[in-house]
């Protein structure tokens, strides 16, 4: 069908270059009737007949093909990223930080932390046959550790699609190393190879979350030894798969529990934790508030932390990985601004219906206190935005009250989160 298109336009222009050629002679030549035949019918129909196909034709298709097309779909081919086939990233990566603190709120370290592996890798301090990175993330629940590794995927590899994520809770067995790298010969499944081999020899250039890694079957460890050290894989058909473009990151559930003990807050505004009304555990909880300043983590607490994490993984494993980062518990203002976030997604889905939203402070404060709980993080904060502003805002849509070009503003009424039009 396109080739159709481009073969009408093509034709169409020839007989147009003809026509201004026989135009040319007619007038040298004094044949005034064929020249004003040719000037006021044939050419200016044959103009807008070219325009009419030109109209018609998608806009993707061209008669010349230039070097940022072939990029373009070479990329979506390989899922080699644009940027690493056009120009130089080295800008983009010294803007790193800033970039990926607009999506992940509160966690400066771990992203400086990160930043700073990464443009070691880039810039060839590292073994070049080993993987991009290799990270192993701890710190408590809904802290911003998976939003981290998304964001990587989208600043690195530019597209949010490029994370390929494993719950290890799901290989705990013996047998769930084929599942990763395929089943062995004679066996069922053996053809369609493993999830983790075929999914990076389809695609390079990813981030790979393990969830839950401490959980994972000890067999699967010597996997990840073989890939952080030689940065590829063997998968069950003896066919080697590349991992040096790909970045490994690993978040146990390890010491949380130390460090949501460790939470100084202010518990009008954000519960911290449920203690005992006992002496002893009173007086635990206050040692650990007078170690760690507002949403950090002591020194001692991160000693406690990693002597767990020593006492769960090999020496070898440890040592073969790039960074140990601790995330921290959120702080007051780190809460705000990750509604801010939350919100300005909604405001953006607004704004292609043609409609604008705006939130009140004291509906903000609301939804943090009510949105936050230190062992589940920040992630209740999405459900509460939904359950208190999107509902409400579909029953307005639903009564037929707004309309294009409304302006929306979210409330308090009676301790109570609600949406009416300005």
């Amino acid at each position: 069908m396109e080739k159709n298109k481009i073969a009408r336009i093509q034709e169409t222009v020839e007989k147009l270059d003809n026509a201004r050629k026989e135009l040319e002679l007619a007038q040298r030549s004094g044949n005034l009737g064929k020249a004003g035949e040719l000037m006021y019918g044939v050419i200016p129909q044959l103009e807008n007949e070219l325009k009419k196909q030109e109209k018609v034709t998608d806009i993707f298709l061209k008669k010349e093909v230039t070097g940022d097309d072939i990029a373009n779909i070479v990329s979506k081919w390989t899922g080699i990223p644009v940027h690493n086939m056009m120009h130089s990233e080295k800008e983009k990566l010294l803007n790193m930080e800033n970039e990926i603190r607009r999506r992940v709120i509160g966690q400066k370290g771990a992203i400086e932390a990160i930043s700073n592996a990464v443009r070691r890798s880039r810039s060839g301090e590292q073994d070049t046959n080993r993987p991009f990175g290799s990270f192993l993330f701890l710190g408590p629940t809904g802290v911003g550790k998976t939003e981290l590794a998304k964001a990587l995927a989208e600043f690195l590899f530019d597209d949010l699609s490029a994370l390929l994520r494993f719950d290890m809770s799901e290989y705990m067995e013996k047998h769930s190393v084929s599942k990763l790298i395929g089943a062995p010969p004679g066996y069922v499944g053996y053809e369609q190879g493993g999830r983790l081999t075929e999914a990076v020899r389809r695609r390079p250039y990813q981030v790979i979350l393990f969830d839950e890694i401490e959980k994972a079957n000890p067999d699967i460890f010597n996997l990840l030894l073989q890939i952080l050290d030689e940065g590829r894989l063997t998968d069950s058909r003896g066919k080697l798969v590349d991992f040096r473009n790909t970045i490994l990151i690993l978040t146990p559930n390890l010491g949380a529990e130390i460090m949501l003990k460790g939470v100084t807050e202010n518990k009008t505004l954000l519960p911290v934790i449920q203690v005992a009304d006992t002496g002893i555990q009173m007086q635990i909880s206050a040692s650990r508030a007078g170690m760690i300043s507002e949403g950090g983590v002591a020194n001692s607490v991160k000693c406690e932390v990693m002597q767990i994490v020593k006492s769960a993984f090999r020496p070898e494993f440890l040592n073969r990985l790039d960074e140990i980062i601790i995330f921290h518990s959120l702080t007051r203002d780190d809460i705000y601004k990750i509604i801010d976030v939350q919100f300005s997604y909604l405001q953006k889905t607004l704004a292609k219906r043609k409609l604008s939203i705006s939130l009140s402070q004291e509906a903000k404060e609301l939804i943090a206190q009510t949105g936050y709980y230190p062992e589940y993080g920040a992630r209740p904060l999405k459900r509460v935005i939904q359950e208190c502003i999107q509902n409400n805002f579909a029953k307005l849509v639903l009564s037929a009250e707004v309309v294009e070009n409304d302006e929306l503003i979210v409330y308090v009424l009676d301790n109570e989160i609600l949406v009416k039009k300005v």
